[in-house]
């Protein structure tokens, strides 16, 4: 059976090309609550015009509903819902726990899908996934063809891949740099693309985490003997001509196999970066590019004239097409249409030449000889840019009494009677220079090795035992979870009787014969009081807020059962891709990074923490009793832990440190 074709649709005249270029389906977001908040996309109108017109093309239709949501959102999310639920839409594809809380059990006629940014990246978590009621998994970019295989031999759900478009370095859902550096999430549809950046580390300024784009046309037989449900196109921000391109190759690619290598001719007319086929095609050793921009390189500029610049090409120039400037300096790119009259053809220097010289009219531009010339787009192909508005009226809102139901169901307002203080530490050197009776909860998160060496029997630790809490890592390739189900059925043999789970899925690595508490991490997004109310039914005894959550966030929610984090380095970036050497250290124009290795996991960080000590007094005026000091990332140090311990207890802050979006604000 082939697998669908899915093109991505930021815009009317996208939703044409990919209907022209041969879609099976088509993916697509409102103005809200999706994760390419800066694409034009739909309002409620022409989402209904959309979906007819689909329904007459025979066209699936996917609306993007796959951000994280916020405590003040939850109102505006029910109504989104409870219009959504009046469309013909073939399903939803979403990422918060609270959003699948609220299809599951107000909703539950509806067919939903697990965003890539839900990092469903193992069988555990396919099986979660149909366990939950989810019809298909988007699976994280990041797997080997060997680990594709094994998951789709054990899944019992539908399978979805990204097989061409643009790569985030970070896993999707972990990615905390674009938040850091001004509040704009990844996780919420605002990414700035901090890995597009220029860093500097030692006499070098490069794009260290600029990844090429991702192209898997030669892999489409392999992945139809698969039984891969979906091919997907990346790219909501992206062109009508991508999409119309992408579309025709991958269908013809489908279609015939035969015809693979004319497909990928197609796809040089993409515009988009050079390509890696990544993890699934086994080689990322140059999957780094030294040019973020997107179109094809087709010449440099001659000579600055008064009024534009002449510039040499192989590639035949006409009407219609864009040309984008890109400084040499890689700041300030500007893009410029071929128009008659801007465009000027001149003749080869000499008869022989195979390149042709063009001169450009601009007033605008600061442009230099050598700077370079992208082909940027053809421009040659018109889609219609509207639909006709049809399509039955949806109402936008939720009936008052019924969403004040379900919003006075969900949550609760109890306080914690007592205090606790959970300490995490992520090296045994640590247990040597801590103090067990000034903390109520030892959150051990190791590596792989840590764990092997560790002796639990030992008389110390079967002392402190009942305060050990067991964190598993946030990435389990498929030929680990034989490894952590092993470790933790030891373990819990040994008597630990806390873990904590740094993806909701791995519940799946526990028998049910075990009796524990589950935990979960940060990493686990409990952003606003339905996606708590979704942990509690999970029977999930304590939870830690996100990192880069906000004060007004915590406060507009009635739960205050939760972990508050007041002292941490944040994972910035947790890629599978090598970069920078192990410890190496880097800088942007503002601050300085540290690049990290883990289980094969680079890990960055910011060189100072993020101190959120000076509010623990104000948190506790406000109800929250249960707060974390994350040593992790620090070196051990006896005088470390008496002096953020005595932070803690008096309030104070911490310097040097920053209050990440804690003041400033999530967006």
């Amino acid at each position: 059976m082939q697998p669908e074709l899915l093109l991505p649709v930021g815009n009317t005249e996208s939703f044409y090309a990919a209907l022209e270029g041969g879609a099976d389906a088509v993916y697509f977001g409102l103005r809200n609550f999706n994760a390419r908040g800066r694409a034009k996309n739909f309002a409620p109108n022409q989402m209904q015009s959309l979906i007819k017109e689909a329904g007459k093309n025979n066209l699936k239709t996917y609306l993007t509903l796959n951000t994280l949501i916020k405590n003040s959102e939850l109102s505006t999310l029910l109504d989104t819902l409870y219009m959504i639920s009046q469309t013909g839409i073939t399903a939803l594809i979403i990422q918060d726990l609270g959003v699948l809380y609220i299809l599951k059990n107000f909703f539950p006629k509806f067919p939903y899908q697990a965003s890539t940014q839900m990092g469903i990246h193992n069988s555990a978590g396919t099986e979660f996934a149909r366990q939950n009621g989810f019809e298909r998994v988007i699976l994280a970019r990041e797997l080997t063809f060997s680990e594709l295989q094994e998951i789709s031999r054990k899944s019992q759900v539908q399978l979805e891949i990204f097989a061409h478009g643009a790569l985030c370095y970070s896993f999707s859902g972990m990615c905390l740099f674009s938040s850091y550096l001004g509040g704009m999430s990844a996780n919420r549809g605002l990414c700035r693309q901090p890995c597009r950046r220029i860093f500097s580390a030692g006499n070098k300024a490069e794009y260290f985490f600029s990844l090429k784009d991702n192209q898997q046309i030669e892999l489409i037989p392999q992945l139809a003997a698969l039984n891969i449900s979906s091919i997907k196109i990346e790219g909501r921000m992206k062109s009508a001509e991508y999409v119309y391109q992408t579309a025709r190759a991958y269908r013809m690619a489908i279609d015939d196999p035969a015809k693979i290598e004319k497909a990928k001719k197609i796809l040089n007319f993409d515009l988009g970066r050079q390509k890696t086929s990544y993890f699934l095609g086994g080689n990322v050793s140059h999957s780094i590019t030294d040019d973020p921009f997107t179109g094809n390189l087709i010449g440099t500029i001659d000579s600055i004239e008064t009024n534009g610049f002449t510039f040499k090409t192989e590639h035949r120039l006409e009407i219609g097409n864009r040309v984008r400037v890109q400084p040499q300096n890689g700041k300030n790119s500007s893009a410029i249409k071929i128009k008659n009259d801007n465009f000027t053809t001149l003749s080869p220097q000499r008869a022989e030449d195979s390149e042709t010289t063009y001169k450009i009219d601009t007033e605008t531009g600061d442009y230099q000889a050598g700077d370079n010339i992208f082909l940027a787009g053809l421009g040659q192909k018109k889609f219609s840019s509207k639909f006709a508005l049809t399509g039955k009226k949806l109402q936008l809102r939720m009936p008052e009494q019924r969403k004040n139901n379900i919003l006075q169901k969900i949550g609760s307002q109890k306080i914690p009677t007592t205090e606790q203080l959970f300490l995490r530490i992520n090296h045994l050197d640590w247990l040597r220079k801590i103090f067990f009776d000034k903390f109520d909860f030892l959150i051990l998160n190791l590596t792989k090795n840590e764990w092997q060496q560790l002796d639990l029997r030992s008389a110390f630790l079967q002392k402190i035992l009942h305060k050990i809490i067991v964190q598993l890592p946030k990435f389990i390739p498929e030929n680990d979870l034989d490894f952590y189900r092993n470790m933790t059925a030891k373990l819990t043999k040994m008597g630990v009787s806390h873990f904590m789970l740094s993806h909701i899925s791995q519940k799946q690595l526990f028998s049910s014969s075990h009796k524990v508490a589950f935990c979960s991490s940060e990493n686990v997004y409990v952003l606003n009081d339905i996606a708590v109310q979704f942990l509690k039914e999970e029977q999930i005894k304590f939870y830690i807020y996100p990192f880069e959550n906000d004060f007004p966030n915590l406060l507009q929610g009635k739960d205050r059962k939760g972990i508050v984090p007041l002292y941490f380095y944040p994972e910035l970036f947790y890629s599978r891709l090598p970069a920078l050497q192990d410890g190496q250290k880097f800088q942007d124009d503002k601050n300085t990074y540290q690049k990290l290795v883990r289980d094969g996991i680079t890990c960055i960080i910011p060189d100072i923490p993020v101190s959120l000590l000076q509010y623990r007094h104000k948190l506790q005026e406000k109800g929250f009793r249960r707060f974390l000091l994350d040593l992790s990332y620090e070196k051990p140090s006896q005088n470390t832990f008496n002096r953020l311990l005595k932070k803690f207890h008096s309030s104070s802050a911490e310097q040097p440190g920053t209050q990440f979006n804690f003041k400033m604000g999530l967006q």
